[in-house]
């Protein structure tokens, strides 16, 4: 690197180490560069998710991406996890996107926003909230009048949270990205006019300057994807190629024969799924890499940096031809060089040597780790059947099953009801299932079907005056790909049993699981002590286990899950996400933050219960490539 860039860089960390508010600084592209303050740049950036991580952990996670030796944090915007209902806002707690941007900019770090509206990320439905699907006549990803009116209503009420903060305004947020990967979409949707994709792609970018988003705009595809992704007044950026000479050639052949050049996702580890080995990527090849980049001067994005951990129901789920589903795990560690829990890791290590090489500024050293703590054998003291839980609300009723979607519900489960006054018998087929279902004949467990192994089929026996009911499970929306449009989830299409369509007087009973299940509200008579007499009685039974410990010392700490079937867990209220025996994650990390001096409440939801238990125990080191069933 020459003295030159050494000094820019130099000028950037001091430009946003100190407090910029009100201070208007330029960020610009010009004449093939970076430009800030009308001095050439260069951006080292890590992508950190603000909604994977719990807002008391924000600071601590963005002094780790310093501590690399970065000067930029990029993110995606979540559209879902902000308008949850139509016109609902939430800019709250882990939701505050602007107090995220402000402590990245004390921190000295610039910002690089990525508000799709479309986001990919292994987030639910790509970050598009999944009422979309309710509205009549509304195409997603098209020049479509009914999603466009959507969008640009996202947009203004973003700008209306995080506009004061651009550069332009005396804030950190250099660049803003229009739309996502549209380029591999354009691929895939061949059945579109080209011209229609390109419409909509300058539509996005315009939405975004109307709204008042006047930093420099990018798009981010694969090298080879440009001629669908790229947009009149957008840097292209070339994702994943670590080819120097093709990335510079195919930005010239896009960008009037002129740089800046920048890798806007630059893969340290990968995406994993359950039952699918967790990809693990060489800390020896990332820093190579780097390397490379640096050399080269060319800007850069680590996707990601700190991956963090998809809470609740915010995984997504990709899709094959062999799977219809292959969903997402609970964390997002990402073999990223900082952990789930924020930990350094030896990548982390390797990239900070090979980035302190080439850069004339200050690299601190990484913040101390949240402490972890050890929790004794927790018991569960309680426990109590589902199926009591649904009886106790009132079902929705309809001469067909219904979707999620149709039921109003986004997430979680929805059980599913049928009474026959005459026996039947035979395979039960439910080839529309989205995603896994348990089904119940009488309340005794019959079987399992699961989308991701193309099982849509069991025999089952009904006898006369017989109840069934399949507990169906969403396990995730797709997020990339032409599937992204074919999303309704639960019961998608009649259910057969034999050759007979099952129709008439169906109960759907909602079970969204969006606060933790009250055993309090459940007849007395429903809810037992758990003792191997009550345990052994529920055995195939979706079941509600609770269990109270006591803490002298908080700090994080990793639920051992490995043993248990598949369900969710709940951590003083929070749904800290799946599990599922299959692997390759074993364990559920519990932030620190969470957990309080005293009295804490744990609630698992276990839907397979073929095994009960008493007790839950916690670990100091997360198992996340642990795989038992094989695809």
């Amino acid at each position: 690197m020459t003295k030159k860039n050494n000094l820019v860089l130099l000028l950037l960390s001091l430009l946003f180490s100190v407090n910029v508010y009100g201070q208007k600084h330029t960020f610009e592209i010009k004449d093939g560069n970076f430009v800030c303050d009308n001095k050439p740049a260069r951006i080292l950036s890590g992508e950190m998710h603000y909604a994977r991580i719990p807002h008391q952990y924000w600071r601590h996670r963005l002094k780790m991406l310093k501590a690399m030796g970065l000067n930029a944090v990029a993110t995606y915007v979540f559209w879902n996890f902000h308008e949850t209902e139509p016109d609902k806002w939430d800019f709250t707690g882990d939701r505050n996107l602007a107090e995220y941007i402000k402590i990245a900019g004390e921190e000295g770090l610039m910002v690089i926003l990525r508000p799709g509206p479309y986001v990919c990320a292994e987030w639910e439905f790509g970050g598009y909230p999944w009422w979309l699907q309710n509205v009549e006549g509304l195409e997603l990803r098209r020049d479509n009048e009914p999603f466009l009116k959507y969008t640009k209503r996202y947009i203004e009420r973003l700008f209306r949270e995080v506009g004061k903060l651009q550069v332009t305004k005396g804030g950190p947020i250099i660049m803003v990205q229009a739309e996502n990967e549209f380029g591999s979409y354009v691929a895939q949707r061949k059945d579109i006019p080209l011209e229609e994709h390109r419409a909509y792609n300058a539509k996005i970018v315009q939405q975004l300057k109307d709204a008042g988003f006047d930093t420099p705009m990018f798009t981010s595809d694969g090298s080879w994807l440009f001629e669908g992704g790229s947009v009149p007044g957008a840097l292209p950026t070339a994702n994943g190629e670590s080819n120097i000479e093709n990335l510079k050639k195919v930005v010239n052949q896009y960008n009037g024969n002129q740089g800046p050049y920048m890798v806007a996702e630059f893969y340290p580890g990968w995406l994993a799924h359950w039952v699918e080995p967790h990809p693990q990527v060489a800390a020896s090849r990332i820093a190579r890499q780097t390397e490379k980049y640096l050399e080269n001067d060319v800007s850069f994005n680590f996707y990601m940096v700190h991956g963090g951990t998809n809470f609740g129901f915010t995984s997504g789920a990709n899709y094959d031809k062999n799977h219809g589903i292959q969903p997402d795990l609970t964390s997002y560690d990402y073999d990223a060089p900082i952990s789930e829990a924020g930990w350094v890791t030896s990548k982390f290590d390797s990239i900070r040597s090979v980035i302190k090489k080439y850069v004339n500024y200050p690299v601190p050293e990484a913040p101390a780790a949240i402490p972890v703590i050890g929790i004794p054998s927790i018991q569960l003291n309680k426990v109590a059947d589902l199926l009591a839980l649904a009886e106790a609300q009132t079902p929705v009723q309809s001469e067909r099953p219904l979707t999620f979607e149709e039921l109003g519900q986004g997430y979680g489960y929805v059980l599913y009801k049928r009474h026959f006054n005459q026996p039947i018998s035979g395979t039960l087929q439910i080839e529309g299932l989205r995603d896994y279902a348990i089904v119940y004949v009488n309340g005794e467990k019959a079987g399992e079907l699961n989308r991701y192994f193309n099982n849509y089929t069991i025999d089952i026996d009904i006898p006369w005056n017989g109840n069934l009911e399949i507990l169906v499970e969403n396990m995730g929306r797709i997020n990339y790909g032409s599937e992204i449009i074919h999303n309704r989830k639960g019961i998608i299409s009649p259910v057969k049993i034999g050759d007979n369509i099952i129709e008439g007087e169906w109960e759907m009973i909602k079970l969204p699981m969006d606060n933790v299940p009250d055993l309090n509200k459940l007849p007395a008579a429903s809810v037992y002590d758990n003792t191997a007499t009550s345990a052994g009685a529920l055995i195939g039974k979706p079941v509600i286990y609770k269990g109270v410990f006591n803490l002298k010392e908080t700090g994080d700490t990793f639920l051992d899950m490995e043993d248990r079937g598949k369900g969710i867990v709940f951590v003083n209220g929070v749904n800290i996400g799946r599990y599922w025996h299959v692997g390759p994650q074993q364990t559920l990390y519990v932030p620190g933050v969470w957990l309080r001096k005293g009295a804490n409440e744990i609630v698992i939801f276990e839907q397979q219960n073929d095994r009960p238990y008493t007790e839950v125990n916690t670990t100091k080191t997360p198992v996340l490539t642990k795989l038992k069933v094989r695809k």
